[in-house]
């Protein structure tokens, strides 16, 4: 199945990502992993929820934890334009059949939840509480000194599905693996914001979160990262990399929190802003497409991924695999 041509004016206007939601089991521990190793910021506590924020970001938050006795993600953010943008998406999720409602939800105004056609569950808003610059705090740059946060990556069983919904509302393809056995999508990496991605989707049961990404300012806070993260109890949380990636040309590194939600630290990606930009197109069978150079990804990480919210998964049909380290 060809990438569909990108839809230059879609029914409502996303800026970009903008947070995820995970439900998560022990809150102190995953206190320790994403503030005191990772190095993201505290914008609010209590005994039940933690909201953070990156380096460079304004907004209230770009994820938030919440206690809760089952891990899960409960929702993935999206920012729009404007407030005629939010009733433009309703309709356009009531013209699909699928549900939306208006929601209260903390430091953001009027949010719309809903679901794509797969199960996955959304929420698009405008505004959210604006909080003071710290970009050049550099006294509060710690861990791995996250910027910001930089795309979700999710499992799907239907990814040629995907990739025309999303295509739909305007996300544009910038790279993708093609199965050339049967001409399927097998991945699709695709972006509102102008990077390479936003949101990307990889074959598999789905639909879940396979991971979120956070940019940080060089390679070599990954390289202490890991120092850090080897020596003070998260040696096995440390799941793959460093390495490059063919697609993106990014410098990686997976790591699990405390719940199993696979984090992704990553840099170096490219400008796609041109709206003609042609989509990169990759075969499944080439080595270079995962890593340029560095190990093979295990197993797990074509395997394992967190379940979203009150979702059912399903199997996909294309069974085609790329090369799994042993």
């Amino acid at each position: 199945m060809p990438v569909p041509a990108s839809v230059l004016y879609p029914p409502f206007n996303i800026v970009r990502l903008s947070h995820v939601e995970f439900a998560v089991t022990d809150l102190a521990a995953s206190r320790a992993f994403y503030v005191d190793t990772l190095g993201l910021q505290i914008t609010y506590e209590d005994d039940s929820r933690i909201y953070m924020r990156a380096l460079e970001e304004r907004g209230h938050h770009c994820i938030a934890l919440v206690k809760s006795d089952v891990a899960v993600a409960n929702v993935l953010g999206f920012k729009l334009y404007n407030e005629p943008d939010l009733e433009k998406a309703k309709a356009f999720f009531d013209s699909k059949g699928l549900p939306t409602a208006w929601v209260e939800r903390p430091y953001m105004g009027k949010t719309l939840r809903t679901r794509d056609p797969f199960g996955t569950p959304l929420e698009f808003y405008v505004k959210m509480d604006r909080l003071a610059p710290i970009h050049q705090q550099y006294s509060l740059y710690k861990g791995v000194k996250p910027l910001r946060i930089d795309h979700f990556n999710c499992f799907s069983a239907d990814v040629d599905g995907a990739v025309d919904f999303y295509n739909e509302i305007g996300f544009r393809t910038t790279e993708y693996t093609q199965d050339e056995e049967t001409g399927h999508i097998w991945a699709a990496w695709m972006h509102r914001k102008g990077g390479v991605h936003d949101i990307a989707f990889t074959n598999g049961v789905g639909p879940r979160l396979h991971h979120t990404a956070f940019w940080v300012p060089n390679p070599l806070v990954i390289i202490d990262l890991l120092d850090l993260m080897s020596t003070t109890g998260y040696l096995a949380n440390i799941e793959r990399g460093p390495g490059r990636h063919g697609i993106s040309n990014a410098f990686f590194l997976y790591v699990l929190d405390p719940d199993g939600n696979r984090i992704e630290i990553y840099n170096s990606d490219y400008q796609t802003v041109d709206p003609d930009l042609e989509p990169i197109k990759w075969d499944l069978k080439d080595p270079q497409r995962q890593t340029l150079w560095g190990a093979p990804a295990p197993r797990s990480w074509f395997e394992e991924g967190t379940l979203f919210a009150d979702c059912e998964t399903r199997e996909s049909a294309l069974k085609a695999q790329p090369i799994i380290a042993p």
